[in-house]
């Protein structure tokens, strides 16, 4: 039993030892094999091309795979080319010195890899490959599967398939002229040529009969441009190649098609990219550039020893947006994804950013301009009722100043009216004697008349107090005027109180730009609320003086200044506010509101007190004219 279990145990262990021998050895056999002569010198490409360089589809195809290759490679890669121009020299003749050419020419550097772009380069390099490159492996590329198998290409010879699908030129053609009714392909004469007519009769056969068809083939490009200018408008016209005309004249496919699009009377079709910006509308194509990429990157899987196999090279439609325009042919119309050739960008793709900003830089302008116009008209209707709450305490402060001197102006008015009386009375004793002195009478009613206008005025004066007005009444006055004025309202109550007014008037005239009434009713609070601060004083030292003068700043000034015992230096800051007062019965409105008027007429007004007693109130205003 235990020389068994040993046995057992060793036979596992024997066993792990071979899975894993096996496994290695699978390994090893499975890891791509890499050619032992590229590992230690550059690997060498040759690129095959079927035609002279200036083909444009191979020449392009080529160089995408060039630069695809020295990119991956950082450039530590051999690349050759060589044109073997079989399309002008197609005889064995030629074929044969080519190979000869080529193989001693490549007798020392043997490719690793060779591409054959097009058809005849495969059959070429197919044919001739034992003496040229034995040991590379065969890559080609711009044929169709179906080619391949034509040309029954051996296993190991792969490709990157490019499949002409001449019929989805054809459906990208209908959907942009649903209204046609004629189809014309256009074919050359070449074996290419007429191989490609060939299949195309077999791909259109169910499309071509929706249509009146006409194959265009055997004709000199003479003969194509001149059937070219008699197609039907309602024609579609699809081009393959023309490689050689019927007169024996060879061509660069894309020129002739341009030639034949010079007197086109109806869009044409094509199915290579190259034939974009040589007269076609557009079509389903393999770019050369995606087939170029594709074909080196086979070949770099090739070098690295990776297995490889046949791909297919991706199809697209592409359009010429200018042939478009010129045939009036609808944008919207395109296949989906075709990717538009020479198309101007509208206005909206090329300057959206500039639009967007200045839309932007607009619309903030317009957020900023109706913000202030709503900021104005908020304040101008905040201004309005400022004003209008000013005017009411105004008139409310000339009522209660009227009211303060309703005493001493009734006082003032029985003075004319008790003259009118005694006058009256004295005429009429006159009148009454035998020999009246009409002389005298005539004084009487003179003086009558004088009394009448003196009461007049005092209720003028009156009336103008306790006027009440919507609206500010701006005008031009003299300060002196309105001074003078508001003297004589108040000499009255100065009688009564003992107090001498006098004034010192300025020696030219001081023009205002105000509310008359407004600065009258400044000079009255000022002057009272003086008159009531020498209440105290003895009666002989009660003087109220008013002075009125320019400055040396071109301003008005006015100085209402008293004998009182003159305001603390601690108050002369709070007496202009509101509701200040030191007055048993006053309500502090009357300098609050004699400043707010002053300064709504862009003045300003301050006291203090004199150096030999009372008190100084100045109030100055701009002058409205100099003069």
């Amino acid at each position: 039993m235990g020389l068994g279990r040993k046995w057992a145990f060793r036979s596992d262990r024997l066993g792990r030892c071979a899975a894993l021998c096996c496994f290695i050895l699978v390994m090893v056999a499975s890891m791509p094999s890499v050619p032992m002569e590229i590992v230690s010198r550059v690997p060498r490409v040759l690129i095959l091309y079927p035609y002279d360089e200036r083909i444009a589809a191979t020449t392009a195809a080529g160089e995408a795979v060039r630069k695809r290759l020295l990119d991956a490679t950082q450039g530590k890669i051999d690349l050759f080319s060589e044109f073997l121009d079989l399309s002008r020299f197609p005889e064995s003749a030629h074929v044969d010195r080519m190979a000869r050419y080529l193989s001693a020419k490549y007798a020392d550097r043997r490719p690793d890899v060779v591409v054959a772009l097009g058809e005849q380069s495969a059959r070429f390099i197919v044919a001739n490959r034992k003496q040229l490159a034995e040991n590379a492996t065969i890559i080609h590329a711009g044929f169709s599967s179906s080619t391949a198998e034509k040309i029954d290409l051996p296993s190991d010879v792969i490709g990157a398939f490019t499949e002409f699908d001449i019929l989805k030129t054809a459906e990208m053609a209908r959907g942009l002229q649903p209204e046609a009714r004629y189809l014309f392909v256009i074919g050359g004469s070449s074996e290419f040529d007429r191989w490609w007519l060939a299949t195309a009769r077999a791909d259109l056969a169910a499309f071509s009969k929706d249509y009146e068809t006409t194959y265009l083939e055997d004709l000199t490009i003479d003969e194509f441009t001149k059937r070219a200018a008699e197609f039907p408008r309602d024609s579609i016209v699809l081009a393959l190649t023309i490689f050689k005309d019927s007169a024996g004249r060879n061509f660069i496919p894309r020129e002739a098609i341009r030639q034949i699009s010079r007197t086109a009377s109806a869009p044409i079709y094509g199915p290579y990219p190259t034939y974009i910006d040589y007269g076609v509308v557009g079509g389903n194509v393999v770019t050369f550039e995606s087939l170029g990429m594709t074909v080196a990157d086979l070949a770099l899987d090739a070098l690295a020893g990776k297995p490889i196999s046949n791909v297919e090279s991706p199809q697209t439609y592409i359009a010429d947006a200018r042939q478009l325009q010129r045939w009036g042919l609808p944008e919207k119309n395109l296949p989906p994804g075709t990717v538009q050739m020479f198309r101007e960008p509208t206005f909206w793709e090329q300057y959206w950013f500039a639009v967007v900003a200045a839309l932007a830089v607009i619309t903030t302008q317009g957020i900023v301009i109706t913000g202030l116009l709503i900021e104005r008209r908020r304040r101008r209707k905040a201004e309005f009722e400022s004003r209008r709450r000013l005017l009411e305490v105004v008139h409310l402060n000339q009522s209660a100043t009227a009211g303060a001197l309703s005493a001493s102006i009734a006082h003032e008015l029985n003075q004319p009216l008790g003259a009118i009386r005694s006058n009256a009375e004295a005429a009429a004793i006159i009148l009454r004697s035998e020999r009246p002195d009409l002389k005298l009478i005539e004084q009487i009613l003179i003086d009558i008349q004088d009394d009448d206008q003196r009461a007049g005025d005092i209720i003028s004066r009156m009336r103008g107090l306790l006027k009440k007005r919507s609206e500010i009444d701006w005008q031009e006055f003299d300060l002196n005027e309105v001074t003078t004025r508001a003297i004589l309202i108040l000499r009255g109550e100065a009688e009564r109180k003992g107090v001498i007014v006098s004034s010192n008037r300025a020696s030219r005239e001081l023009p205002v730009r105000a509310d008359k009434i407004h600065v009258q009713q400044v000079i009255l609070n000022l002057a009272t609320n003086a008159m009531d601060a020498m209440l105290e004083m003895v009666a002989t030292e009660r003087r109220l003086v008013l002075e009125t003068t320019l400055t040396k700043e071109s301003e008005v000034e006015l100085s209402i200044s008293d004998t009182g015992r003159g305001i603390p230096d601690e108050q002369l800051a709070c007496v202009f506010e509101p509701f200040y007062t030191t007055k048993p019965t006053g309500t502090g409105l009357g300098l609050s509101i004699a400043r707010a008027i002053v300064e709504t007429y862009g003045g300003k007004i301050w006291a203090h007190n004199r150096p030999e007693g009372g008190a100084v109130f100045r109030v100055v205003l701009p002058l409205a004219r100099s003069g």
